[in-house]
């Protein structure tokens, strides 16, 4: 009796200890926070009183606010209350406005890309059109963010727009109403003559699900027999729009994601809750390594469940979940609170945000340290690195000049000048870019002065020569060195020539676009496009179908 006395005493004063230790620890934390609050705030205001130069304290309080939250992870982000229209956006794909994106280009706010059927495009205002006033208010050196605050507004008003149209000389004044705008998810559809339905998704954003919904039934209403959802591009969204959209293919009660994270009473488990529309159609899901998030979601456990074959390319692995808090003075904070967890039990996260090197960067998981788990069949999945296909087509990578004739406006600017000479162009499907029109554009960007590239292999050898010479290896390697050297230098003539089919398609896609919009650019390319050739030929046999689905004996 003794000895269970001592026993339950022992365990009482342990428990005791624990709880006194875990007080005391909470204790400290609380401490070390208000502590560091104290600190800032008098560091502040010593920097108010006694700078040198005055100081704009909100944008001092945003630079630190972002500088510590970018040591985290790249979404968890603070809006303050100037950008929460940019938050609300982003979460309902909705905004009151002309419905156009706008951009910066040779010292110009332009018009990038009107979408199609919205207020911009309705009221005929196109690509590269440079705003000048709006309501004759001056935007000649404004910023992007400021005209784009000119441009949104009430639905139902209307404003006027002074533009300056490329090749005409003389601006034009162009009213347009504003309207709430409204970005549909499902970018185009069809079904094609194998009766194959094919739906372009393009975020989770409010509703969506209702959209895809609604796009599917219209596909068998016009003979779909199989389904391919292209997830390609789509970084993502919210999770529940996710879980509504998988809903449409697999039993009322089945467990789809789980959230685990630090608060405990956060952690949830979203399963269907409606009947399903078809649990039998054959499905095939695209996704390339731009798939992220809420697409990973779908695509993931379409897989686990084994209702669906995913092909094309390693999705990006952001197995996070955000939430949305609350801030004073209306602003707010996207915050990653948990991991989510797909059917088979895997996340698929696949970089350590909470581990990283000393430079600052952060590792991804190789996959040697990731585990194995198992569909719904039996066939093995793994964590830690996205969603790998089950049918993986290859993807070729463009050579750095075309990132650079991207993003230094050069296609843009060109086919500017290539829309000026042809009023209408031959549907999407038919149009090809001509080969003597391709050596026009090498003339464009060889006049183009400005216009400079690099090569991450030519600066990466450059590093290499530093060590070479840092351990003494220069002398016996140098004869190597040179050879590889002269093939890495940067050749304008060269490399045009070299990824001239990669090239060309951008230079396509751009002027598709211009006169068809996104849609178009669907239209055409999916004509010679080898994952969607696939996902056709693995839902039009059986036979196929049934065996990728299958594990392998």
């Amino acid at each position: 009796m003794k000895k269970a006395t001592l026993l339950l005493l022992i365990v009482f004063f342990g428990l005791n200890i624990h709880a006194q230790t875990a007080q005391q620890n909470k204790n400290q934390r609380y401490f070390d926070i208000n502590k560091n609050i104290d600190v800032f705030n008098s560091v502040l205001k010593e920097l108010d009183m006694f700078y040198v130069d005055s100081l704009r304290i909100d944008s001092l309080m945003n630079n630190t606010i972002e500088n510590m939250l970018g040591g985290l992870d790249p979404y968890t982000e603070y809006y303050s209350e100037n950008n929460m229209d940019d938050f609300r956006f982003m979460t309902t794909g909705e905004y009151a406005g002309i419905g156009a994106i706008i951009s910066y280009n040779n010292g110009n706010v332009i018009i990038n890309e009107p979408y199609e059927g919205l207020p911009a495009a309705k009221a005929g205002l196109k690509a590269a059109d440079i705003i000048l006033e709006i309501d004759g208010k001056d935007m000649r050196k404004a910023s992007v963010k400021e005209v784009s605050d000119e441009l949104k507004g009430t639905p139902g008003t209307t404003l006027e727009i002074l533009i300056q149209r490329p090749g005409e000389k003389k601006p034009r004044k162009i009213k347009v109403e504003r309207e709430k705008i409204t970005v549909h998810p499902v970018t185009y559809s069809d079904v094609s003559k194998d009766n194959v339905g094919y739906i372009h998704f393009s975020g989770f954003t409010e509703n969506s699900s209702q959209e895809f919904r609604k796009t599917f039934l219209d596909l068998k209403e016009k003979g779909a027999k199989s389904l391919v959802i292209d997830l390609r591009g789509n970084g993502g969204g919210i999770l529940e729009e996710a879980v509504s959209i998988i809903n449409l293919f697999v039993p009322k009660g089945q467990e789809i994601v789980s959230t685990r994270g630090k608060v405990k009473q956060w952690d949830r488990v979203y399963s269907t809750t409606e009947q399903p529309l078809d649990t039998l159609i054959p499905i095939a899901v695209l996704t390339d390594t731009a798939s992220a998030s809420a697409s990973e979601i779908v695509a993931g456990s379409l897989q686990d469940l084994d209702r669906a074959v995913i092909i094309g390319n390693r999705t990006y692995g952001k197995g996070l979940v955000q939430t949305t808090r609350s801030l004073p003075y209306n602003g707010g904070l996207k915050v990653t609170t948990a991991k989510y967890y797909i059917p088979s039990g895997r996340c698929i996260q696949t970089l350590d945000y909470s581990h990283r090197n000393p430079d600052g960067s952060v590792a991804r998981v190789p996959d040697s340290l990731t585990n194995i788990f198992h569909t719904k069949n039996g066939r093995e999945v793994r964590d830690g690195g996205g969603i790998i296909p089950d049918i993986t087509i290859k993807e070729t990578a463009p050579g750095t000049i075309a990132y650079y004739l991207v993003t230094q406006n050069v296609i843009f600017d060109y086919v500017t000048n290539w829309v000026q000479k042809h009023a209408t162009i031959v549907p999407p499907q038919q149009f090809d870019f001509p080969d003597a029109d391709y050596e026009s554009f090498k003339t464009f960007v060889k006049s183009r002065k400005d216009f400079n590239y690099d090569q991450m292999s030519a600066r990466t050898l450059k590093s290499l020569k530093n060590v070479m010479e840092f351990e003494g290896y220069m002398d016996v390697a140098s004869k190597e060195y040179k050879a590889l050297e002269a093939k890495l230098v940067p050749n304008l003539d060269r490399d045009l020539d070299l990824f001239k089919k990669d090239i060309e398609g951008l230079i396509t896609n751009e002027i598709i676009q211009r006169y068809y919009f996104k849609k178009g650019v669907l239209i055409h390319t999916l004509q010679n496009d080898d994952v969607y050739k696939k996902a056709v030929d693995v839902l039009t046999n059986n036979n196929l179908y049934r065996e990728t689905l299958s594990p392998e004996k």
